[in-house]
């Protein structure tokens, strides 16, 4: 903030001239179409996301692919949570929460920034096995200390998950990368992003800036670690850029765990 206004400010968002019908209103014939297409809003998604089977869907998701040291921590913190709490635990992350909006929004061009060994992707894919994936990451090595192997692993996992559909994944810088890509694909919109890469308020809010505007109305943005002890700003930057533009509906969890978000573009 400075002078009591915010700084941070996405850039006008592009008519794409479609939606994701799944939560846009069809309008009756003769009828005018009064509110905003957004037929349903990030509350209505995110109680869906907790209430639904997503918790044992990441684990067995997790289990299909290849092991770390993550996501064997990952498994054993969802089981105790489960065991301890039973249905009444309350949990997402940025597993459960693709699952859950691939299931209501059923997108069709999924891009994320910040794939590493590609678990979201194969989130996404395990779904939508025709979804079109668009992956941007440097594949830095040894990456939170653990093997970080790059494109050609990720492929082998969207495999195990049984993909079909078209794989881009870009290596490189993507505060230039991604605005190099979409540049060139003046056409492409985009159903469902993932911003997960750099995590300075500086990178996040580039990320965000570059990928945003090409959204669908009804489609959802996530911003992984809003929670993060270790990176405050980002949930800062959340509420200040997300949360508190009218354009997007909104929906956080933030009680365990590094907490995520994710936003639907109302209009």
């Amino acid at each position: 903030m400075m002078n009591g206004q915010n700084i941070w400010r996405l850039p006008a968002l592009l008519a794409l001239g479609r939606s994701v019908g799944a939560l846009a209103y069809e309008s009756r014939s003769g009828h005018a179409p009064w509110y905003p297409p957004l037929i349903a809003g990030a509350g209505t998604v995110g109680k869906r996301l907790i209430d639904g089977p997503y918790v044992e869907e990441a684990m067995a998701l997790i289990k299909r692919l290849e092991p770390d040291s993550y996501s064997e921590f990952l498994v054993d913190f969802l089981t105790q949570g489960r065991r301890r709490f039973g249905s009444n635990w309350m949990y997402a992350d940025i597993v459960t929460v693709l699952l859950g909006l691939c299931d209501i929004l059923q997108p069709a061009t999924y891009l994320e920034i910040g794939v590493r060994r590609g678990r979201s992707l194969c989130a996404v894919a395990a779904k939508h096995p025709e979804c079109r994936l668009i992956g941007f990451d440097l594949w830095v090595d040894g990456y939170a200390g653990m093997p970080n192997p790059g494109p050609d692993f990720v492929r082998a996992e969207l495999r195990k998950v049984g993909h079909t559909g078209t794989v881009d994944l870009i290596d490189g810088d993507s505060h230039r990368t991604v605005a190099a890509y979409l540049s060139e694909r003046p056409e492409l919109t985009l159903d469902l992003i993932t911003v997960d890469g750099d995590h300075s308020v500086e990178g996040a809010f580039a990320d965000l800036c570059d990928t945003v505007p090409r959204l669908a109305v009804g489609g959802a943005l996530v911003l992984d670690d809003i929670a993060h002890p270790d990176l405050p700003d980002l949930r800062t930057l959340w509420n200040d850029v997300i949360v508190s533009d009218p354009r997007f509906s909104t929906w956080g969890y933030t009680e365990v765990g590094y907490g995520v978000g994710f936003a639907l573009r109302r209009y």
